[in-house]
């Protein structure tokens, strides 16, 4: 049997996959039960079942495995590195914002039996995203400069586990008739490399900043909000709700550890966090996009906070937050 020499990346099938594939079909199961049981796309199984069937016809994993080493050993240099013509052509047709998908069909159409000068749409994305084309001109219409990751057909293994609903979240939340419930989120710098977590009270628009200079991964974010929020009175720590991101991955042992019921927005539904959305806004004024945001201190973030939460708001009827906070307080602190 041949043997690859290098590891595969792990989105292509694997030899214990086709043997799983095998046994499935061998058991009666669909190629769609199969691709959620290996954590395939679907068609990449049929696929799969379809050309890595043996010289009997039937499916036969040990010789699909040796055909699929075989296709990827193959000597195939990049065809936009190797054909100036093609890729310049691909270039002149990106810069008039046709889309990879356009271009392919387009070549396959007018350029009929010359393989040389046709590509299809994932040879156009992979040497745009490998930088073969010129970055000056040659853009998606998106602006995107590397791939997107798509789990469409594959089981969400690592989805936020026993996510609160926004809709369970309490009657005076949603009616802002008390202090203490937050809405929280990110604002990101240049190349998602850095951040500062964003909180602000949905009845006094008070705003809390949190400083992340190791990192805003879901354990970094956790000890962030656990240390930034302590000093906040168990009554000012009632709710937090945030988008579906990863970084609250940990959202039970933040609860455990704070006192905060944490509830997450729907998906695609940032105005059930509007207030948070609204303050991000008022923030790029001072962390502008596509700036490194590792230089602000947390002295910086603090002096932020202050000017925010010391200019009058008209939904507070020209009050400042910091001045709403305080009679909140007052009026929690007699209860």
């Amino acid at each position: 049997m041949l043997l690859p020499d290098k590891p595969i990346d792990e989105r292509y099938l694997t030899q214990d996959d086709r043997i799983a594939i095998a046994e499935g079909l061998l058991a009666g199961r669909s190629a769609p039960v199969i691709a959620e049981e290996i954590g395939k796309y679907r068609s990449t199984v049929y696929r799969e079942i379809s050309r890595g069937r043996g010289p009997n016809g039937t499916y036969n994993p040990w010789w699909s495995h040796n055909q699929a080493i075989l296709r990827r050993r193959r000597p195939k240099p990049q065809k936009l590195r190797a054909n100036s013509e093609l890729r310049g052509f691909v270039n002149d047709k990106l810069k008039q914002h046709w889309s990879p998908q356009q271009i392919a069909l387009h070549l396959a159409r007018t350029r009929p039996g010359q393989p040389a000068m046709n590509a299809c749409p994932e040879t156009i994305y992979r040497a745009l995203y490998k930088g073969l084309l010129d970055k000056r001109t040659a853009r998606l219409r998106t602006r995107r400069t590397r791939r997107k990751k798509q789990r469409r057909g594959i089981p969400v293994k690592n989805g936020i586990p026993r996510m609160r609903p926004v809709h369970t979240r309490p009657r005076e939340a949603d009616e802002r008739r008390s202090a203490g419930h937050w809405e929280g989120d990110l604002i990101v710098g240049r190349a998602q490399a850095s951040a500062i977590g964003t909180l602000v009270d949905r009845a006094t628009r008070y705003v809390r900043l949190i400083h992340l200079p190791d990192g805003w991964k879901a354990p970094q974010i956790r000890d962030a909000l656990v240390k930034q929020t302590a000093d906040l009175p168990a009554s000012l720590r009632r709710t937090l709700t945030w988008d579906q991101d990863r970084e609250l991955y940990l959202h039970e042992q933040i609860e455990e550890l704070t006192g905060f019921r944490i509830h997450f927005c729907d998906p695609h539904a940032p105005w059930q966090r509007g207030t948070n959305e609204n303050t991000n806004g008022l923030l790029r004024e001072y962390f502008p996009k596509g700036t490194s945001l590792t230089r602000y201190t947390v002295r910086d973030l603090a002096q932020v906070e202050r000017q925010l939460n010391h200019r009058p708001r008209r939904v507070l009827g020209d009050h400042t937050p910091a001045e709403a906070m305080r009679r909140w307080s007052r009026e929690l602190a007699c209860r």
